[in-house]
């Protein structure tokens, strides 16, 4: 039998690539003179010109100035070193926190408004703790606080006074308390009371206690609508007395009053016995301006108020009240 012959191979072409024509010279390239090709170079081009010797970042289309202007360096705000407030004298930050608080009132007390007026310029005591040890002290110091509250509403019958609500180290703080007699005159509040919560021991700074009288119910005019005679005069000189045992380093009491309130009433004369009694020195205020030579009909000049219009007046606020 013949031998078979073996199957035929399969070749498997592959794909060549066209092959590119042959770079033909440039008939200009044989005309250039030796001069030239010395200036353009060898090739008879620039080197500059070639596509392949550009940077890649050099290949756009906008303006090559405004590169430059957005790479330069900008001066920053933040560049600038910080103020240190801390590294400014210690007289000088007291008289800024001084300037800080100027625009709350003198006398504090529970006010509805508080929270407005006072709240947000606390809120530099949480900067740090020696920012909080000076102002908090600058601003306890400088102020006078009142022992009991007077605005009418929600904090007048309150049992927890503002002296209460504060602690212990800014009690401390205090060097001026104001006692105001005559709010609630017909029924004094519950919480009017001289209590260790209400924190005057701890007040050990205390220096001027002013003793400020908006009515004498003794007065002709309220008779009749007074609680019973001499009522209000005795809760009030048994305030004043029981404050000033809490507060024995309290060396002066300043007294002052409205213009309807006599020197030489009940009232007034009272309360100072009460203060001498305790060995306390007798100052007066600023608003009637008392001196120790007055006479007892006063010699500071009284509104002209009739006792119809005076009566009026403490019957609208006995109802507020």
């Amino acid at each position: 039998m013949p031998a078979k012959r073996p199957p035929p191979k399969k070749v498997r072409r592959t794909a060549r690539r066209p092959s590119l024509p042959a770079p033909v010279a440039s008939v200009d390239s044989n005309l250039t003179s030796p001069a030239q090709q010395s200036i353009t170079g060898s090739a008879g081009t620039d080197p500059k010109d070639d596509i392949s010797e550009i940077p890649i970042g050099a290949l756009t289309l906008s303006d090559q100035t405004e590169g430059v202007a957005e790479n330069a360096p900008k001066t920053d705000r933040n560049d600038k070193k910080a103020f240190r407030f801390l590294d400014l004298p210690a007289e000088l930050r007291i008289e800024i926190y001084a300037q800080f608080f100027a625009g709350i009132d003198y006398t504090i007390d529970l006010d509805s408004d508080n929270y407005k007026r006072i709240h947000k310029k606390l809120g530099i005591f949480r900067t740090c703790r020696t920012i909080y040890s000076e102002a908090s002290h600058a601003f306890y110091s400088t102020k006078t606080f009142r022992i009991f509250p007077t605005q009418p509403g929600r904090f007048f019958n309150t049992k927890k006074p503002l002296l209460a609500r504060l602690n212990k180290r800014q009690r401390t703080c205090l060097t001026s308390l104001e006692l105001r007699l005559g709010p609630g005159w017909g029924a004094p509040p519950r919480g009017w009371v001289v209590t260790p919560a209400l924190g005057l021991a701890e007040c050990v700074n205390v220096r001027k206690l002013t003793v400020l009288v908006e009515i004498d119910p003794s007065d002709n005019a309220l008779k009749g609508f007074r609680k019973a005679d001499g009522f209000y005069e005795r809760f009030s000189g048994n305030l004043l007395d029981r404050v000033l045992a809490e507060m024995p380093l309290v060396k002066r009491v300043h007294f002052d009053a409205w213009s309807s309130v006599k020197k030489s009433g009940p009232m007034m004369t009272g309360l100072i016995e009460i203060a001498k009694a305790r060995g306390r020195r007798i100052c007066w205020g600023p608003e009637r301006k008392w001196t120790d030579r007055d006479d007892d009909d006063d010699v500071a000049e009284q509104e002209d108020t009739s006792a119809v219009d005076f009566m009026n007046m403490m019957m609208q606020q006995q109802l507020v009240y």
